[in-house]
């Protein structure tokens, strides 16, 4: 049994300020908190603001208006990442200085030329399984001091981890306990294939984190033991459980529930917004109306 369960259980809705909520998120908030409720433990609520392109104050705002119509309280004070890079900063120095982490210099257009060049010869380029071509490591096998240069130069560049190397690492298989589901039913103890993800983007000369590092580091940091989000990312939880091997980070138990669907099969966006929940809410439902169509 994962020791962390044995604990106060800690659940967290996390969303980016970069739209309104939709039924999806309303789904996902309730499953924490009412997890939470059930177990006796703490619900917090985290904003995932990196993206400061698209993430605004408004919409941070908007997101405890459309929580707190629902009836969701959660523990104040809330974690915004925009406010800990420095702990993102520590935790891609420490990778790197094992060797870890590269950085990446080819743009998206020639990472897509690259891919075509060799499809065009009747074969198949890896992809990650959103579907996304492998990184060609063309800089992975450069020297630290190369590495270093490149950092140094103020060259636009990723960080991205050097997963072959990262794997090598690892004393035992990868594995979690999934109380949900994933997109094939799969559930109980999963086995973890982060080499299907290739060799993932941890940073970027414009963004000081991925998804992948930071959500990462804030889960051990706020002592999250249970991880409650949609099925969309019980694939990505591969990535996740390496970096809390490679950083020493304590393992949570994850539970991916089903994703709602927008009126095209595809799961909903938030630049959908006759989903959002304020849509709802204008329309003269009621959060009971929104509880009773998400659960």
């Amino acid at each position: 049994m994962n020791p962390l369960l044995s604990k106060p259980r800690i659940f967290r809705f996390a969303p980016s300020p970069n739209g309104r909520l939709h039924l999806g998120h309303a789904l996902s908030a309730f499953l924490n908190h009412d997890k939470a409720r059930e177990k006796g433990g703490r619900f917090l609520l985290r904003i995932e603001d990196i993206d400061t392109t698209r993430c605004t104050p408004e919409f941070e705002t908007a997101i405890y208006e459309d929580l707190a119509w629902l009836g969701l309280a959660w523990e104040n004070p809330v974690r915004r990442q925009s406010d800990h890079l420095d702990l993102y900063r520590d935790a891609l120095d420490r990778l790197f200085e094992r060797g870890l982490v590269y950085p990446a210099l080819l743009s998206r257009g020639e990472i897509k030329a690259a891919v075509a060049r060799f499809e065009a010869e009747g074969k198949q380029w890896p992809r990650d399984p959103d579907g996304t071509p492998h990184y060609p490591g063309t800089e992975r096998t450069l020297s630290s001091a190369g590495r270093r240069e490149i950092l140094d130069s103020g060259r636009p560049h990723a960080l991205r981890l050097d997963m072959g190397n990262a794997i090598a690492q690892l004393d035992a298989g990868l594995s979690w306990q999934e109380t949900g589901a994933g997109p094939q039913g799969e559930t109980g103890l999963i086995a973890a294939d982060p080499a299907a993800w290739g060799d993932v983007v941890l940073s970027r000369s414009d963004a000081p984190s991925s998804y992948h590092l930071a959500v990462t580091v804030d889960d051990a940091l706020q002592g999250v033991t249970d991880v409650v989000r949609g099925r969309d990312l019980f694939h990505a939880t591969a990535v996740h459980r390496l970096l809390q091997h490679l950083l020493g980070l304590p393992e949570p138990g994850y539970h991916h529930h089903r994703l709602i669907p927008g009126a095209d099969g595809r799961k909903l966006s938030k630049s959908n917004g006759d989903t959002g929940i304020v849509a709802f809410r204008e329309a003269g439902r009621s959060p009971g109306d929104i509880r009773a169509m998400v659960l």
